[in-house]
């Protein structure tokens, strides 16, 4: 998140990636970090990650790419 906060701060759009477990803290980090628009955009991917199969992992990242684009395109 600090990374996304520095880019942000230097008209650099950013989205972050992360597993579905980590909503919770990407929204609390963003906040503390002055950015909560951050969070609100950011793409979660279903978790579990590890034990997913090859193609569940495609479909993660199919379904990722199309809101990390969505995010982007609607970034203020």
């Amino acid at each position: 998140m600090h990374d996304l906060v520095d880019y942000e701060s230097r008209g650099i759009p950013t989205v972050m990636v992360a597993s579905s477990e980590f909503k919770a803290a990407a929204k609390t980090q963003a906040a503390a970090l002055g950015l909560p628009e951050l969070a609100a955009g950011s793409v979660f991917v279903q978790h579990p990650i590890q034990d997913a199969t090859d193609e569940e992992m495609r479909e993660k990242a199919r379904e990722a790419i199309r809101l990390i684009l969505a995010s982007l395109t609607t970034h203020p």
